[in-house]
This record gives C-alpha cells, structure tokens and sequence, in this order.
C-alpha cells in the first residue's frame, strides 16, 4: 500500500506502487469479479474560492493550490461505524453490533424511503439475509436521514415504525450524520458497500444488487472475498464497439437511474483526465450531482484495445481518464469542469501531482458534439488565467476502456493510498456555480418571469464578477473568451441566471467585448444615465439582480435596429443550445434560430 508521498510512476515507466506482481487468470463467467460489474445497475438518484487568478491578473507560475495530499473524507472504521449506528427494527437489537458477526465479511444497502427501487427490494433484501446460502455473510441495510432528501430523523422513524412489521427480519441501521454515503461518495440508491472480515471496503455498487450478485457475493464470502481482492481482472459485459465512431461505451445493462421522483435521471457523461484516475475517480464521486465514475484508459492506440494497467505505463499512447456520469437536471458541463480545473495543474505537459508520463496527460473528452462549445469555452476562459499555455486535451473520444477491478473506487478501498487531489474541495461550489435550481416551466413567458431569478447568490461571485456586476468594472477590451463566441445558446446574467441576450443576435463588432443588437426582451434590462469620465453614455443593468452589464451605443447594424449592447463577458455566462432545456431554459429554445 502507498502512503501519501509515494509517486505511483516515474519518468522511466516504471510502477512503484503495490500491483499485483502477476497476472492472474480471467474469472470464470460465473465468478464474483464478472457477476459484480456486469453493467452499471439500476439505481435512484439524487465557498470557498479555490480557483487560480484572474483575467486581469495571470498567473505567472504553474503550480494549482487545489494539489495537495489532503486525506480529507476517505473512509476509515467503516466496520466500527457501522457497529455503532442504532438499529430501527424491533427485536434484532440496539445497535449495528447486535446484528453484525465480527468473523463474517458483510454486504451494506444504502437506501432512502424516497427510492421506488429500495422499497421495491427490501423484501428481496431480507430474504437474502435469512437464506441459508447467505450463511457467511452479514446483510444489514443504512439509512441516512436528513441526507440526500430524505426525511429528518423523527419523521423517517415514524414513518419506518408503520413499515418495518412487513420487514421483521431487516436490520434497518440509522445514519443521521450521513457520514458514512458522504465518504463513499454515494449519490444515488440503492448503493452497496462490500465489506472483508476486518471491515475493509472490497468493492462498491453504485446501482441496484441483482439477485445473481447477491448469489455470487454469497458464494465468495466463505474466502471472504478472495477473487475480488486479487483480481486483475477487468469490469466485464459493460463494453460494446460503436462502430460509427470507435467509441467504446459503457451501456447500463437493463436498466436506468431513478430521482426522488421516481422518474429516470437525465445523465450525460464526460471524460476528464487528471494524472493519477485513484484520486480524480474519488473526487469526481463526492461533487454534488455526479452519478457516478468510473476509471480507465482513453484515447490511446488504436491498434491496442483494451489495454491492461502494465501496457498503458509501457506505452500504449492511453491516458488514465475517469467516465464522469451527471445528473443533466442537477448541474451541468460548465460546472462539471469548474470542480475538475480546481485539482489539475493545466499548464503541466504529462504531469500530475508526483506522477510522469503520457498517460498522466490532462484531458477533457466529449461523446457528444454538442459539448464542443462547452468545453472549448471552458478552456479558453482557463487559459486567460495563465501567462504560461494550457496543455488539457480537449478533442472527442475516440476509445475508452475500463481498468482493472482493483483501479475501480482504489481510494475508498484504500485510505492511505497515494493521491494528489484534495477531495475537500468537492464540498465547496467553485466560484460563479449557480445556487440555485430553476422551477420547471413550459412558456416564454413563464421563463422570464422575474421571480425564478430572485433567489441568487452574490458570494458565488469571482473577484472579477464581483468587480464588473457590482462596483460597475469593465474588463480589458478583447479580453474575455465570449468576445468571439459565436454558438447557439442564450447568455444569462452571473449572478441570478436571468435569460438576457440570445445567441442570434450576437454580432462581431470588432470593440472588443460581446456585442448584441438588442436583449433577449426589453423588460430584463434596465438603463440608467451614465455621466462618468466626462462622457454621456446609457449604462444597461439586469432586472433582477441589477447587475452592471455594459452600454448601449447607436452605432450598431442599421439593418437590426442601429443599436450596439456592448456587454462585459464576465457579466454573463452563456447556456448552449444542448443544454438549455435541463438547465431550466427549454422554452428558449424555439428563439435560438
């Protein structure tokens, strides 16, 4: 095991961390390692300023203050935890001791009452744990109310009190702190935590147990878990060929992910590569509204499928990535990428934290074309942060492997083990994420009604918003990235979201800020007389958040109105077309001509 100075790969491609020294044999098709990552499962789902300079300031280093050897939130007692969690089901005892052998491995569900899927298989659940071939293995069951959305601890216990005679035999484990979901970066139910004899995390299922898992796990817990701890083995039946595009996806197999609603999660993916995937893969997990994530290898060899670890580090031309899944109705790319830039160096080539080589490259990698524009403009506005060039990949996919099962959730499993990122961070909403969430809506005018603007945040601000929407700044002319954006989308005010210009009427003035001929409608802007400098001008604020925008000058195209919006970029942030209906703009987007 590695502490937390220990570089796992040098310059020379040599591994110096602990692997396995040999290749052991591929499972059975029957075998735990195969039945256990048989497909993403079923399951439902759910300041501090840490970024680097700004554009009126570059950074003339390269060092990221979010690379650190921080162990915050990496599971450590989970056993004893677990013991000590008090016991909601009459007559199996006071606490997790009562209904936990200590000389048995122990297989925890992690469950809310919000969760159709949980409620459906807690039935299935019990039943697990009083079959006979279940013998050498605990089954208990967490909650965690007050977390996730569910209910706060007196209400779930009521609400419990009325179920649990139809589950008599159903430990039902109560974990108010959320502690326990919070470090294993579980975001979605029903998970699974895979626990050995001395209660160390073996493997985590973010979805649903199917039945032939649970089989499986049953009939490994006699070796407590063996073949899951020595496997070299890789996820398996996850994979099929797109052959249009090379892009190997992972397919959910029967199955999708649910809300708290009910309802099927509306998921995109992204592929992010950050040095070492153990700490990214961690990190990713614990940002709120991600899924889930999963490690592997990316954009290498087409000539090398499906590389193993040891390829990989000897030359296959694969960067060690993370597939990042998100829920689309709870945040977005744009976001997605503020958390990954917080813990990368972006101006390093092939270089990570202590880690060396090509396949420790930073990369940012899109399934969908759409995401183009996001990420283009994501890098853009990074760079204009740094003196010295920004080396992140950003390009399509073209391949995409899984690792091997001991990569997968390697940090959880292992919490002395090396990695650069601060997983603190992923607690802290970078600065200018939106806090809050839009109401469905079905008009235009519903979308822009005042009031679904109202409750905006200032302190997300960055120092240069802040300096422009509030104390009426003007960023450097030709400076900002939106200057020569051109996609379709709408920009929306920083501060509250309000929709105020659309893409189509965006022109190139050539005066060096973005420039519109009119807003997206008169009535969410406001003008106001501007004597300052010894000039007249018409200065235009946002209607909700009365955030400083830019002019108005009678010098734009004759042929659209002869007015020129010159707007400061770091007032806005702009929405992509792809995106606009889960952001909470979907009605805007019959204007996007």
């Amino acid at each position: 095991m590695l502490n937390n100075n220990t570089p796992r790969d040098h310059d020379n491609g040599s591994a110096t961390s602990s692997k396995p020294s040999g290749w052991l044999k591929n499972v059975s098709a029957f075998g735990v390692t195969s039945v256990l990552s048989a497909g993403l499962l079923i399951a439902c789902g759910q300041m501090s300023n840490a970024e680097n300079g700004t554009s009126t300031s570059k950074k003339i280093n390269n060092q990221n203050s979010g690379v650190t050897n921080s162990r915050d939130m990496l599971p450590s007692d989970m056993l004893k935890q677990i013991q000590a969690l008090p016991q909601l089901t009459k007559g199996l005892g006071k606490n997790g001791a009562a209904v936990i052998d200590p000389n048995k491995p122990t297989l925890v569900k992690f469950w809310a009452s919000w969760c159709p899927l949980c409620l459906g298989t807690l039935a299935e659940t019990e039943q697990w744990r009083t079959d006979p071939k279940f013998a050498n293995l605990n089954v208990v069951t967490v909650a965690s109310p007050g977390q996730l959305n569910e209910k706060a601890s007196g209400e779930f216990e009521k609400w419990y009190a009325g179920v649990q005679g139809d589950y008599p035999k159903l430990p039902v484990l109560v974990d108010a702190s959320g502690g326990l979901i919070t470090k294993l970066g579980v975001q979605v139910y029903p998970s699974w935590a895979i626990l050995d004899k001395k209660g160390n995390l073996v493997h985590l299922v973010k979805g649903n147990m199917t039945a032939e898992q649970a089989y499986a796990l049953a009939q490994n817990a006699g070796n407590d878990f063996a073949e899951l701890k020595a496997g070299n083995a890789k996820p398996v039946a996850t994979q099929a060929l797109d052959n249009n595009s090379k892009i190997e996806t992972i397919k959910q197999k029967d199955g999708v992910y649910y809300n708290d609603k009910g309802k099927a999660i509306n998921t995109r993916s992204i592929y992010l590569a950050g040095g070492c995937f153990w700490g990214v893969e961690a990190y990713m997990e614990r940002v709120e509204g991600v899924v889930d994530a999963v490690s592997g290898y990316a954009n290498g060899d087409d000539k090398q499928p499906n590389p193993s670890y040891e390829q990989v580090i000897r030359g296959s031309g694969h960067t060690e990535a993370v597939k990042v899944t998100y829920d689309a109705d709870k945040t977005d790319l744009d976001t997605i990428l503020k958390y990954y830039f917080r813990v990368i160096d972006p101006t390093s080539l092939n270089k990570q934290g202590n880690d060396r080589g090509v396949q420790y490259r930073s990369g940012i990698y899109y399934t969908d074309s759409k995401d183009k524009a996001v990420v283009d403009a994501a890098v853009a506005k990074l760079q204009d942060k740094y003196e010295q060039k920004i080396v992140v990949e950003h390009e399509s996919l073209d391949n995409f492997y899984l690792a091997e099962m001991y990569h997968q959730d390697y940090l959880a499993k292992n919490p002395n083990g090396y990695c650069h990122v601060d997983l603190s961070l992923a607690d802290d909403k970078p600065a200018g994420t939106a806090t809050t969430k839009l109401a469905p809506v079905n008009t235009v005018a519903e979308t822009l009604a005042a009031k679904r603007y109202a409750g905006f945040d200032k302190n997300a601000l960055t120092k240069e918003q802040y300096n422009i929407t509030q104390d009426a700044g003007t960023e450097r002319a030709f400076s900002h990235e939106y200057d020569n954006l051109f996609a379709p989308g709408i920009y929306v005010d920083v501060v509250s979201g309000e929709p105020l210009f659309l893409s189509t009427d965006k022109y190139n003035s050539q005066c060096g800020w973005p420039s519109f001929t009119k807003p997206i409608d008169m009535q969410v802007i406001t003008q106001h007389d501007d004597m300052a400098y010894n000039m007249v001008r018409t200065e235009i604020r946002s209607r909700v958040a009365d955030s400083h925008l830019g002019h108005v000058f009678p010098d734009g195209p004759k042929d659209r109105g002869g007015l020129r919006y010159c707007i400061n970029g770091g007032a806005l942030q702009f929405i992509p077309v792809a995106v606009m209906p889960q952001s909470g703009y979907g009605p805007l987007v019959k204007l996007v001509k």
